[in-house]
């Protein structure tokens, strides 16, 4: 697409013809030699005198040639440009941690596998589903978070979900410790998602026990989290009617989803539950890209400037050419012999 940048410039077309209506003829004056008798000394030598004053004397290409050349110019200063197509660029709009219990109570095999109907513990359960949701969030950063006896960032925010599937399939149970840290988790979450430029941050949690490690109680990380604009989803999978560390506080993760207006599930021993859940999730947290449109416009204001300079180029040497053509040539005459000299011949 063509466009000028600067189209008011086309204004100043008709200035010249302003300057020639509004401005007068600008008139001199000289000296000059009075001869008596100029035209009989004119007429006996042959020659016709030129008319008084001198006047600028112009052709039919000149005049054809000043009122291009203007508007040349006046194009060149409205500034044409081509815009090429639109260039998008794509980035995420959303953050995304996963916080995973990894305390020694997900060894517990209560899970029932979706594709083949076997018992398996809580975490091989939890790896599958996980896959499948980091799978399809292509969009999204997203980031690891393991806690027990305390938390660990497993994976920063990345958008290379293979390295997350990598880092997702290394954890152990165990590994972070054989209790469970909430508060500590969601604390860690908040610090690694603080200078995040993403407008949505989002953390799901997933335990299968209570708190019972934590320096800061998951409530009062849970309005922290509200105060950095942090939504928590938790997903509890343990057995409600167990004692002690093992026993998982529904209405605990409720409160905490509740304070900073997320939400809150459960997945009791099935796979397909949890399944449902992560889709769930997947549904009310769409995948939201933030798109910047950028058009390439490249500059032609030299096209026409070019244009006039080599028009004026070729008309004043067109000029001195016709010039050159047209001027008289001084015939040499031959050397008189001196008086009284007498032909050899004679």
């Amino acid at each position: 697409m063509w466009k000028f940048d600067f189209p008011w410039a086309f204004l100043l077309l008709p200035l010249p013809i302003l300057v020639w209506w509004l401005v007068p003829a600008y008139r001199t004056t000289a000296s000059a030699v009075r001869v008596p008798f100029f035209h009989e000394l004119a007429e006996a030598a042959g020659e016709t005198p030129a008319p008084g004053g001198v006047r600028l004397r112009s052709n039919w290409l000149q005049r054809l040639m000043m009122p291009l050349l203007w508007t040349l110019l006046v194009v060149a200063a409205a500034k044409p440009v081509y815009v090429e197509p639109p260039v998008t660029y794509e980035e995420p709009a959303r953050d995304l941690m996963l916080a995973i219990d990894l305390s020694q109570s997900m060894s517990t095999r209560d899970f029932v596998s979706a594709a083949t109907g076997e018992r398996t513990d809580r975490l091989t359960a939890v790896k599958r589903v996980v896959k499948d949701f980091v799978a399809h969030r292509q969009s999204d950063r997203i980031g690891l978070v393991v806690f027990g006896q305390a938390a660990y960032p497993q994976a920063p925010l990345t958008l290379d979900h293979g390295s997350v599937l990598v880092l997702l399939d290394q954890m152990q149970i165990g590994m972070a410790g054989p209790r469970t840290a909430i508060g500590d988790a969601i604390g860690l979450t908040v610090k690694l998602m603080d200078d995040s430029p993403a407008p949505e941050k989002v953390l799901i949690l997933l335990t299968d026990g209570n708190d019972t490690a934590s320096a800061i109680p998951p409530e009062q990380a849970a309005e922290i989290a509200k105060g950095h604009k942090l939504t928590i989803h938790t997903i509890g999978i343990g057995d409600p009617q167990a004692t002690g560390e093992d026993r998982v506080d529904f209405e605990a993760l409720q409160h905490i989803a509740d304070i900073t207006g997320g939400r809150a599930f459960q997945a009791l021993g099935n796979e397909q539950d949890l399944v449902d859940v992560y889709r769930t999730l997947d549904r009310i947290t769409p995948q939201k890209v933030k798109r910047e449109i950028y058009r390439p416009q490249r500059d032609f204001f030299w096209v026409p400037l070019a244009v006039a300079l080599l028009l004026f180029t070729l008309y004043h040497c067109v000029a001195l050419l016709i010039a050159l053509l047209r001027a008289p040539r001084h015939e040499v005459l031959p050397a008189q012999m001196p008086l009284g000299e007498v032909s050899r011949g004679n």
